[in-house]
């Protein structure tokens, strides 16, 4: 018999996320096109309602990176959905702030996002759903083995949006 370690080294693990990930993403791109935003901005558009973030702390997170972020809310405040404001607190930082154009997206994204989000744990069997998420949650949030990448001499990209 197999052993658990065995077994679990068969399994390509990193394929199988990122395969999620881009299938998910790939329909959340779609349902949200309706609205013109992306599941990127729909993040920092949910990230920043009705709280004082700056765009630094928004950025962490969403786990996108300054570059990504800066383009993300140029995207917003073009569309009229976000806006930078100076902090109350620290003169160099800038809040990020939701107009009420950017409510009414939101709150029509969310309902989009939660939609897709079922349908997708809907595919599993209804014993198995919690547990799914919960491991997931595990593994990326707080001490969780995924919560903080290592360290790497060489820059690990994400795949591009297309």
């Amino acid at each position: 018999m197999a052993s658990s370690t065995t077994a679990q080294a068969s399994v390509d693990l990193s394929f199988l996320l990122s395969r999620a990930s881009y299938a998910l993403t790939t329909e959340l791109t779609a349902g949200l096109a309706e609205l013109g935003i992306s599941p990127r901005s729909h993040c920092v558009l949910s990230k920043a309602r009705g709280r004082e973030l700056t765009q630094t702390q928004i950025a962490e997170m969403a786990a996108l990176d300054k570059t990504t972020m800066v383009v993300t809310v140029d995207q917003l405040e073009q569309a009229g959905l976000a806006e930078r404001r100076p902090s109350s607190t620290d003169r160099r930082a800038r809040i990020i702030s939701v107009t009420p154009a950017g409510e009414r997206i939101a709150d029509k994204a969310d309902a989009i996002v939660a939609r897709i989000y079922a349908q997708v744990l809907d595919a599993l069997p209804s014993r198995e759903r919690q547990g799914f998420v919960a491991g997931l949650a595990r593994l990326v949030e707080g001490e969780g083995r995924l919560a903080t990448p290592v360290e790497c001499e060489q820059t690990v990209r994400r795949p591009r949006s297309r």
